[in-house]
């Protein structure tokens, strides 16, 4: 396992080595991006037992796609670096290097090609994973006409200001709705359900503080990995890590309020709204800590100008609608259900 290369690093030189020389005459695009842990850069020795080897995609003009693709094919080594170059991959046996039109892929893997722009409906239907999918990984040359892969990516890097807002509130309001409910079901007895809830507190927060900081936030196996490479995020993994860990509701509530204090201080360093207080209070009477993450959604939504955001109901993006994955790597599914829920239409 020592001799492990990263895919993106095994990538990168099979395209140098074998597949550029392969299309030398054809204006093409080619990167490693899309799905894949080896394109966030969280593959290990691990991740090489399936859907794994040396990959590229290669984009083309949409009346060139089936000549290059026949040409790549038949001048595949058998092997690169060790490696199968035709491989099972996502459940069919395949060649490492995917030749298509740019529209047509980017329209499959986000329900709409990003170069014509952006809406809004585009903007909170696409999951979180795939915004990374297609704003991470390398591009190792993009000939295209007017750099049009780098273009796509471009579009697509962060939300606009407002959306990003709109985002953050909702992901405060997620927290707004259970912060009491770790205390309270530990006050009755019922620690196993305090845990439940803290858990999920937990990843709420791990979420804000990669939205706060412009990342998107990948689906649930790659979170923590991706907010311990966050910087400066150890005092609040520590946080976040003692709340989970905690045998007691009132352990967990204390891990709990120091990531809220955290996040929150982060909010107002982003200064994205009003700066607010932000340490934990009492819920009420009761003694439960709380940040009182309403304040914090209030407070971003007063600061959006777009009035058609404004407007919307403070539910949020798909992935804040749904944890279905079913749903998520469908974009058609994704963009009808938050279309249906938001009232959004193109």
């Amino acid at each position: 396992m020592s001799d492990f290369v990263p895919g993106i690093e095994l990538s990168r030189a099979f395209y140098g080595e074998v597949v550029a020389p392969l299309v030398p005459a054809v204006a093409h695009s080619a990167a490693l991006i899309g799905p894949g842990s080896e394109v966030l850069e969280f593959d290990t020795a691990r991740s090489t037992d399936h859907d794994w080897g040396p990959r590229v995609l290669v984009f083309v003009a949409a009346e060139s796609v089936a000549e290059v693709r026949a040409k790549v094919a038949a001048g595949l080594p058998e092997r690169f670096r060790g490696f199968p170059t035709v491989f099972g991959y996502h459940g069919s046996v395949q060649p490492g290097v995917t030749v298509t039109e740019l529209g047509t892929w980017l329209v499959e893997r986000l329900g709409f090609d990003p170069r014509d722009g952006v809406s809004l409906l585009d903007w909170l239907s696409v999951p979180w994973q795939s915004l990374a999918e297609v704003t991470r990984g390398e591009v190792f040359h993009d000939g295209l006409e007017g750099g049009a892969l780098e273009a796509a990516r471009a579009a697509l890097r962060w939300y606009p200001p407002d959306v990003w807002r709109y985002v953050l509130a909702c992901q405060w309001r997620r927290i707004a709705q259970e912060e009491p409910f770790p205390g309270r079901c530990g006050e009755v007895g019922d620690e196993l359900g305090s845990a439940v809830v803290g858990a999920r507190l937990a990843r709420e927060v791990m979420r804000l503080a990669l939205l706060l900081r412009r990342r998107y936030p990948p689906y649930a196996k790659w979170l923590g990995s991706a907010l311990a490479r966050l910087p400066g995020s150890a005092e609040l993994g520590e946080c976040l890590g003692a709340a989970v860990a905690a045998r007691s509701w009132r352990e967990r509530q204390e891990g709990l309020s120091g990531a809220y204090a955290r996040v929150a201080a982060l909010q107002n360093r982003v200064a994205l709204a009003e700066p607010l207080d932000g340490r934990v209070r009492g819920f009420f009477d009761r003694p439960f800590e709380v940040i009182g993450g309403d304040r914090f959604a209030e407070a971003l939504m007063a600061a959006v100008s777009d009035p058609v955001i404004r407007d919307l109901p403070v539910v949020g993006c798909v992935d804040q609608l749904s944890d279905s994955t079913d749903l998520l790597v469908q974009p058609g599914r994704a963009r009808r259900v938050t279309a249906a829920a938001l009232g959004l239409h193109n």
